[in-house]
């Protein structure tokens, strides 16, 4: 098909056409250009077809639009999480050997039926121990998916020490191993929280599907790479116990190490119990408000009975509260308290404050939203920093929320925080209180 030009458009004019390729309009690169003009066409290929295939390689493996559709923490995270991962796929083929030898794997007195019931006592124990953790911790899992995610692999790393020292003690052998899958059980669930909230909050682009599936590609990569070179391992120490044991304990202090510096580069800007109570602190003692980032490294990534002794003199205002009370635990001098602060502090409020023995409980209203939450326990938090300073908790506080909260909220959200809710355990115990004319004793 030819196209003519008519006599009356003058001068040839000449037309550029560039082909771009990249993820998203801010991370583009141009590969291709075409020249054309009247009487001829060039083309020119830009970059070379190596580096076309190597960012088809990368986009296997990293979200789309990345670095930009992502948190700056995704990738030290990620790195981290990967060295943990390999070395955990290392160790397990030296526990899984010894496992199965002392099963009986390669011993003629050995039976299929035996070994099969003791593999299937061992999966039995890792399941129910899995729904009964979930029971009981479910909840709790989304406000520290930091501390629930570094205290997952050490259970991991539990569970695989009790799968290799399982041979030394043949007479309690399933004990043993049904102890050790227990452990893994808790750290089956605990992992895969945590990874749902971690890939929540490492999504700037409504991206959780296309990072959830990059991190299974990275994973399914660490994977292949353990496996080949714990089987190297398995075959070179293979009859060397001692060998065996000390690859098996350098690799869990380096699962350890690579596991905290993980969780260390997180810095979440969802507000739970612990970050409230920093962030509230600061703000009321310098009137601004601290960085997800500034809080990070403040924060405690391990269970709080493990770093106590090491903080003993800082004031954990967040243990002092106790969110979402049963009316009905409380004795009637402290109902009647309730009673007499609701109509004099609380109008308004869609909870109600009581302070017993240095602890501030918190009653949740029937009708509170994830706002009302939010702001009860900064409430709670303000009352428990006033304890031993004020002759009066419910006064001052209430004076200090009435001037000083939204100035926070408004900080907070300037500051990167997602003041949304509280990432708190929910909630089951609610009351409900109405407010009417006094009761009077008529003849």
């Amino acid at each position: 098909m030819e196209v003519s030009s008519s006599p009356s458009s003058g001068t040839n004019k000449a037309i550029t056409l560039e082909e771009w390729n990249g993820s998203s309009p801010t991370k583009l690169s141009k590969t291709f250009t075409i020249k054309a003009s009247s009487s001829s066409v060039s083309t020119q290929r830009s970059g070379t077809r190596f580096n076309h295939v190597w960012r088809r390689f990368l986009q296997a493996f990293v979200p789309e639009g990345f670095p930009s559709s992502v948190t700056p923490d995704y990738v030290p995270f990620q790195i981290w999480d990967s060295l943990q991962g390999l070395s955990t796929y290392i160790r397990t083929m030296l526990s899984t050997q010894a496992l199965l030898s002392a099963i009986g794997v390669g011993e003629k007195s050995a039976t299929v039926l035996g070994a099969t019931f003791q593999w299937f006592l061992r999966d039995l124990t890792g399941m129910l121990g899995g729904i009964l953790f979930t029971f009981y911790q479910g909840s709790n899992l989304d406000s520290n998916a930091k501390m629930w995610r570094l205290v997952a692999d050490l259970m991991n790393d539990l569970g695989m020490l009790m799968d290799l020292i399982s041979p030394l003690f043949p007479s309690a052998f399933v004990i043993i191993v049904c102890l050790g899958s227990l452990s893994r059980s808790f750290t089956g669930v605990a992992s895969g929280a945590t990874r749902a909230a971690l890939t929540q909050h490492f999504a700037l682009q409504d991206n959780a599907a296309d990072i959830s599936a990059k991190e299974g590609s990275q994973e399914t990569v660490a994977t292949m790479i353990g496996m080949a070179l714990g089987m190297l391992l398995a075959r070179v120490t293979m009859g060397q116990p001692l060998v065996i044991w000390f690859s098996f304990l350098s690799l869990t202090l380096f699962h350890m190490y690579a596991n905290y510096r993980a969780v260390r580069c997180l810095a979440l800007a969802s507000l739970n119990p612990e970050r409230s109570s920093i962030v509230l602190r600061h703000f009321m003692e310098t009137g601004q408000v601290l960085s997800p980032e500034q809080v990070s490294s403040l924060e405690h990534v391990l269970p709080v009975q493990l770093t106590s002794w090491s903080s003993k003199s800082a004031k954990k205002l967040h243990l002092q509260v106790r969110l979402g009370m049963r009316v009905s635990s409380f004795d009637s001098r402290e109902i009647l308290e309730l009673l007499l602060s609701a109509g004099s502090y609380y109008t308004k409020a869609k909870y109600l404050l009581l302070e017993r023995e240095g602890t501030i409980n918190v009653i949740v209203h029937k009708d509170s939203q994830t706002a009302d939450i939010l702001k009860s326990f900064i409430h709670a938090l303000v009352m428990a920093n006033a304890i031993g300073k004020s002759k009066s908790l419910h006064a001052d506080s209430q004076v200090w929320m009435d001037t000083q909260y939204h100035v926070l909220v408004q900080k907070l959200k300037s500051s990167g925080w997602k003041t949304e809710r509280l990432l708190s355990p929910s909630i089951t115990w609610r009351a409900n209180w109405i407010y009417g004319p006094s009761a009077e004793k008529t003849e």
